[in-house]
């Protein structure tokens, strides 16, 4: 039996005997059946119950089945209703009238209760595979909408996800500021204006924190990091609208400055940003204070590239930090070639020691009391290719800032005690000759220095008591406690040690008492200006008696004349060395030093 189909099946018969044949027979099928008599009955009931199916009679009186077929498919209501001609079977059917105003089928009179049976199902059947068709439809049109929705929020999440990625690539997280890829790309499209417009100008400011470092250091970086951001906050309120500022990294910020008339632009926005940095900054409980040294570059047609303009931002404001804090400089050409031909020098100083380019000169070291060799001290010098002999006072700084100080040190050290080797084998001498090496304050500190001296004295039989170790004055006292340990360990070798340029420096007269040094060597500053009775004699005569109580000895540095000569001896001092007595020799010059006996008067 069928399942009862909501709104049942209405017949529309103007014939008593055919309604009453099919309404009973569908009853007793399962079907729940409706019965009119005439089409304006069946389009009422239709509207009201809205059948499932429609059993509709052709002939029928004031308005034919066609009619009210075509009502029906008119009203939005009931045109969905299946609707199943009747017609005796001697009529003849206008089919195609009946397909266009929308019957999809017919029974004939008299009726065979299989067909009309097997009519009416299939019927059924077709609206309920349509109903679930709409409803599918309906179904996947709801899911679409749903689907589109969550895309659009998927869309605008991930736009938004894009935009917060995009920030975060072209600001700085710290401050807030753009960062150094977004201000390039800046400086990259006023440049564009630039070579469109050549009358364009513009200034890039470059600016680095004085005292930042202290306030890491002593504060903590939770500190230093509050301190950039007032920093940022407080060069903001100097600008005006439209001009660029951003933070390159540490302790680094840089300002882009659109369209300026002229250089004294932007040196009034330094100026302003110096002034209201002198303020000072309060940190949680602690007052501080900083400020910055400012590079300035006026920007125009004749750059090429964003890079150069930093560049050239950055050289004009290490110049700057040079000439004293919180101050500016204006960018030249000059700086430029500087810096190019520090960074050459950089490059060749690279590959120097490859190419064997660097040779040791001795300095003589004299006993004042009788003119005889005491010693030499080991002086580098680098014999440039091209550029010729560079002094050290060039080329150390650069090795210092580059790390290549140690490997130099290093060399000049095995080559000066392989030298003093041969000399000691071809010369006998009735006292010990020694050779003094420097060492620079990074290679002091190293933590391999012992082994690397103990690996060059086994490697050139030199005894340690050939030895001494020369380092600056102000380079032991920053790091006392380190060189405590260091000189004791110096001393288990019999290694002899130094300070040198002493009087310079800011010694602590307790840790000179503590340090295990058997020399303080006299400033040249200090004896090229000796004179009787004036202030330099007065220093040098205490350093003398300084060492004399401290059981070390003294040594000046710097002698030219014999007038200095006589005062030094008269003071007691025990060696000297400068050009009074010798240059720096190569070292075939210097063995020359050791065929006589006593090779230098020490009166006139």
């Amino acid at each position: 039996m069928p399942d009862p189909v909501q709104g049942g099946i209405l017949i529309v018969d103007d014939t008593p005997n055919n309604l009453r044949f099919l309404s009973t027979t569908l009853t007793e099928h399962g079907y729940k059946v409706r019965s009119v008599t005439s089409g304006q009955m069946a389009l009422t009931v239709a509207q009201a119950a809205q059948p499932e199916l429609i059993l509709l009679d052709i002939k029928m009186p004031h308005m034919d089945g066609y009619e009210v077929c075509q009502r029906l498919k008119s009203s939005s209501r009931t045109q969905e209703i299946p609707v199943i001609f009747l017609s005796a079977l001697d009529e003849v059917i206008d089919k195609v009238k009946a397909f266009n105003v929308g019957g999809v089928d017919y029974i004939t009179k008299p009726f065979q209760l299989e067909e009309v049976l097997a009519r009416i199902e299939n019927q059924l059947d077709l609206r309920r595979a349509k109903a679930e068709v709409q409803t599918l439809n309906a179904e996947l049109e709801h899911r679409v909408r749903q689907r589109t929705i969550q895309l659009e929020h998927e869309i605008a999440e991930r736009q938004r996800a894009q935009d917060k990625l995009l920030h975060l690539a072209l600001h700085d997280s710290l401050t807030g500021l753009p960062n150094r890829t977004w201000f390039m790309k800046r400086v990259g499209q006023v440049l564009d204006r630039a070579r469109q417009h050549g009358s364009y100008l513009f200034a890039v400011l470059l600016l680095d924190c004085d005292r930042f470092k202290v306030v890491n250091d002593s504060l903590g970086h939770l500190a230093g990091d509050q301190l950039l951001v007032a920093v940022a906050r407080r060069i903001e309120t100097c600008l005006t609208p439209g001009t660029t500022l951003a933070r390159l990294g540490g302790d680094e910020f840089t300002i882009l400055i659109d369209d300026v008339a002229n250089l004294e632009d932007a040196i009034s926005v330094a100026e302003r940003i110096q002034q209201d940095l002198r303020m000072p900054f309060q940190l949680g409980q602690y007052e501080t204070f900083t400020n910055v040294s400012i590079g300035i570059v006026l920007g125009g047609k004749q750059y090429e590239q964003p890079e150069h303009l930093l560049r050239d931002a950055d050289a004009a404001m290490y110049q700057a930090k040079g000439e004293g804090k919180a101050g500016y400089r204006v960018f030249d050409s000059s700086l430029h070639k500087r810096a190019m031909a520090r960074l050459e020098l950089e490059t060749d100083l690279q590959r120097a020691l490859d190419r064997q380019e660097f040779v040791v000169h001795y300095q003589p070291i004299v006993s004042l009391h009788d003119g005889s060799l005491s010693g030499f001290e080991a002086l580098v010098r680098w014999h440039h290719p091209r550029l010729g002999m560079i002094p050290p006072s060039q080329f150390v700084p650069v090795a210092e800032e580059t790390g290549l100080v140690v490997p130099i040190d290093l060399w000049v050290m095995r080559q000066a005690c392989h030298q003093l080797r041969l000399w000691q084998e071809n010369w006998e001498r009735s006292h010990p000759i020694t050779m003094a090496v420097n060492l620079s304050v990074q290679h002091f500190i190293h933590a391999n220095l012992m082994a690397e001296i103990d690996d060059i004295l086994t490697e050139t039989g030199l005894s340690g008591r050939s030895l001494r170790i020369e380092i600056t004055e102000s380079a032991i006292m920053k790091n006392a406690e380190f060189a405590t340990v260091i000189l004791e360990q110096l001393k288990a070798r019999q290694i002899q040690f130094s300070i040198d340029d002493f009087g310079t420096g800011y010694s602590s007269l307790s840790y000179l008492h503590q340090f295990p040094v058997d020399g303080l060597k006299i400033d040249r500053s200090f004896v090229s200006n000796i004179q009787a009775r004036d202030q330099n004699l007065k220093i040098v005569q205490t350093i003398i008696a300084l060492a004399d109580t401290l059981n070390m000895s003294a040594i000046a540095e710097g002698i030219e004349t014999h007038q200095q000569l006589a005062l030094l001896q008269s003071l007691g001092c025990e060696y000297g060395q400068g050009f009074y007595f010798s240059k720096p020799l190569a070292a075939d010059e210097a063995a020359d030093l050791f065929q006589a006996p006593q090779p230098w008067p020490l009166s006139s």
